[in-house]
């Protein structure tokens, strides 16, 4: 059950990914040309020719070329933080973790493996999972007189091992998406502020007289792309290394349970 639920719950993220990321594209061009390029914000109601009236304005000035992209690699960090946070809430079960790898302990000292299980069964969630199988296989291999303690002891291991490293892939899905967007924003932003730096000189130099006006507002429109870039490479970076905290909890959760289990079969077991 518990290999079916990992393979079906790797499915629905990969396809949620493979459909997301298109999405925040679609919808960042959608926010440039009709929230961002709207007459509204400039004057004379000329996106293209008019001065910005408003931070919105200036932000459409950045350029169709970046402003969208960096959009949308904001618009991909926010919905993955939310993904992943979903996510890891409900891999981490309806308890405290915490509190229930004390439980699953204290009730496997005392010999109680059937109420182990059905803790397990309450709490639900990746370190549930792999606490079930490796008390699941405990039960099994304690009736089996044809194995020696040594083997026994072995296969709770691998039955722990095999059911650790099914869980972790979904962990740890789409972080890369996370680490990926958290390190091509800030470039991005810079590649678009360097674009508009060479637009507002390249428009001063052309011109007959220097309009400091014009050459304010092309400073200002570029490094509009930096903030964008760099804003969203601050919160994907702090949600990333947040994630991964979260995982490496659930991790040694998992390893201490099982560390648990294979020694109390050892010290008690047949």
């Amino acid at each position: 059950m518990s290999n079916q639920n990992s393979q079906e719950g790797g499915k629905s993220n990969s396809l949620f990914a493979t459909i997301i990321i298109p999405v925040c594209f679609a919808v960042a061009y959608l926010i440039f040309i009709f929230l961002l390029g709207a007459s509204g914000n400039f004057e004379g109601g000329d996106a293209e020719k008019g001065h910005p009236l408003n931070m919105l304005g200036t932000i459409y000035k950045g350029g169709i070329a970046i402003v969208p992209i960096l959009i949308a690699v904001d618009l991909m960090i926010i919905v993955f933080s939310i993904e992943r946070l979903l996510t890891l809430m409900k891999a981490g079960g309806s308890g405290n973790t915490d509190t229930f790898v004390r439980k699953v302990k204290s009730l496997l000292s005392s010999g109680q493996i059937d109420n182990a299980i059905s803790e397990c069964d309450k709490q639900k969630g990746s370190l549930a999972a792999v606490v079930r199988a490796g008390l699941t296989k405990y039960k099994l291999v304690s009736s089996d007189a044809n194995l020696k303690k040594e083997e026994k002891v072995a296969s709770i291991q691998k039955d722990l091992e095999e059911a650790t490293s099914l869980e972790l892939p979904m962990l740890s899905k789409n972080l890369v998406i996370l680490s990926t967007c958290a390190s091509i924003a800030t470039l991005l932003g810079l590649i678009g502020t360097v674009l508009g730096m060479i637009r507002s000189f390249s428009a001063l130099a052309n011109a007959g007289a220097p309009d400091t006006t014009a050459l304010a507002t092309g400073i200002s429109e570029a490094l509009i792309n930096t903030f964008l870039g760099i804003a969203g490479s601050c919160i994907a970076i702090v949600m990333y290394n947040y994630f991964s905290n979260k995982i490496d909890g659930m991790t040694y959760g998992m390893d201490e349970a099982g560390y648990s289990i294979a020694q109390t079969f050892n010290e008690k077991g047949n």
